[in-house]
C-alpha cells in the first residue's frame, strides 16, 4: 500500500491475542492503533457536548431553594452548575473548556476571600446591592455587568442591598482541573479602597488610558476589571447605526491598554440581535456558551432548534453550523469562548461553510 494512503480497517483491540493484551495491561502499555481514530478522527473532532439551553425560569427557583436550604457558611459559595447532559451532571461541564454556574447571594451575605489557579468571570443576571471586591478594589455588581476575577487574584462577594442577587460564573476550570492544577488558598477579608473602580475613573472610553500607563515598564495584567453593562450596551447601540445588515453588532470584552483578550483563556463578547434578521456566524473551531441579557429569539445550532429568553443559557459545541433570530425586538446576547486557549495552542479555525 502506498504510505500516502490511509485506510479506516485499523486493527481491534479483540484481534490481538488474550495474552498479549494481558501481559501489556501488567506493564501499563496500550496499542494505539485499535483507540487511534476515536484520539484523532479524521476532519472534524468527535463531540459529545450537546447544544443545550438552561431556562432561567426553570433554574432560578431551584436556585431559591438552595439559599433556603444551605446558608452561605456551609456553602462557601451557593452555586447551581450547569451541565451539559452530553457530558452528564458528574462532570460540571457547560462545554469541554468552560464551567458555567449560577451563583446566589442574599442580603448581608459575604462569599469569603480566596484566590485559585482557574480563571473566572462574573456576568449579573439580576439584583442590587452586590458587590465583588478584587484585589482591594470594590466593584458594584448591577445586571449585565462583567467583572473579571483571574488566576491568582483575590477577591470576595457581598451584598449590602434588598432581595437576591444572582451572577453567572464562567471559569476555564475544566482545563485547569484536567491538568492538576486546580486548587484554592483561603485568606483574611480585604480592605478595600474608598475609590471608585477603574471602570468609573481610568477607562470610561475606548481609545483612553492613563497617560503615566504609557511610561510604565511593566503593564498591570488586569487593568481593568469591570465592564459596566450600561455603557457596552450604549456602545452596541452606536455600532449599530453604521453596520451592515448582514454584519454582526458585536464587541469585544479587551485589555483597554493591550487590546488582547481580557483573560489567557476565554473570550468575552456582547451582541445586538437586530429583530427578525437570522444571523449565521461563521462555523468556528471554539466552543461557547451564550447567556441572553435581554430579549428572545431562537438558534438553530447542528440543526437543533433552541427557543431562549432573558436569563436563558445556552450550550454551543465546537465547529458548530449556527443560526440566531431575534423576535419581538432586539435582543442582546452575551458570548463566553475558548477562543484565546486554541489561539494560543496554534489550531484556531474559522470556516467558510
Amino acid at each position: 500500500m502506498n504510505p500516502s494512503q490511509h485506510t479506516d480497517s485499523l486493527g481491534r483491540l479483540e484481534d490481538l491475542p488474550a495474552d498479549y493484551i494481558a501481559d501489556m495491561t501488567a506493564l501499563s502499555i496500550a496499542p494505539l492503533w485499535p483507540q487511534l481514530r476515536g484520539l484523532l478522527p479524521r476532519g472534524k473532532p468527535s463531540r459529545a457536548t450537546q447544544p443545550f439551553v438552561w431556562h432561567y425560569k426553570d433554574v432560578r427557583p431551584q436556585l431559591m431553594r438552595a439559599g433556603e436550604l444551605t446558608p452561605i457558611e456551609k456553602a462557601e459559595r451557593r452555586v447551581l452548575v450547569l451541565c451539559n447532559p452530553g457530558h452528564g451532571i458528574e462532570k460540571l461541564v457547560a462545554t469541554p473548556n468552560i464551567y458555567v454556574g449560577m451563583q446566589l447571594i442574599l442580603p448581608g451575605e459575604v462569599a469569603p476571600n480566596h484566590r485559585h489557579t482557574p480563571s473566572a468571570v462574573r456576568f449579573v443576571v439580576e439584583g442590587e446591592g452586590g458587590f465583588t471586591t478584587v484585589q482591594g478594589e470594590k466593584c458594584p455588581m448591577h445586571k449585565g455587568d462583567l467583572i473579571l476575577t483571574p488566576a491568582g487574584l483575590w477577591h470576595e462577594h457581598g451584598h449590602e442591598g434588598q432581595g437576591p442577587v444572582v451572577w453567572m460564573d464562567a471559569l476555564d476550570l475544566p482545563m485547569v482541573y484536567g491538568m492538576e492544577a486546580s486548587y484554592a488558598i483561603e485568606g483574611p477579608s480585604q480592605n478595600a479602597s474608598p475609590d471608585l473602580d477603574a471602570s468609573q475613573t481610568k477607562y470610561q472610553r475606548a481609545g483612553l488610558v492613563p497617560f503615566s500607563s504609557l511610561s510604565q515598564s511593566v503593564r498591570a495584567p488586569y487593568p481593568q476589571i469591570r465592564y459596566p453593562w450600561v455603557d457596552v450596551r450604549k456602545a452596541l447601540l452606536a455600532l449599530d447605526q453604521g453596520t451592515a445588515k448582514d454584519d454582526a453588532v458585536q464587541l469585544a470584552y479587551v485589555n483597554p491598554e493591550t487590546g488582547a483578550p481580557c483573560l489567557p483563556t476565554l473570550g468575552f463578547s456582547a451582541q445586538l440581535l437586530r429583530e427578525g434578521l437570522d444571523f449565521s456566524p461563521r462555523r468556528r473551531s471554539a466552543s461557547s456558551v451564550m447567556h441572553v441579557i435581554e430579549g428572545r429569539g431562537e438558534s438553530e445550532i447542528d440543526g437543533v432548534s433552541l427557543k431562549w429568553s432573558e436569563g436563558d443559557t445556552v450550550a454551543i459545541p465546537t465547529h458548530a453550523q449556527i443560526k440566531h433570530r431575534a423576535s419581538n425586538g432586539q435582543a442582546y446576547l452575551f458570548h463566553v469562548d475558548d477562543a484565546p486557549t486554541q489561539r494560543a495552542l496554534g489550531f484556531y479555525q474559522e470556516f467558510s461553510a
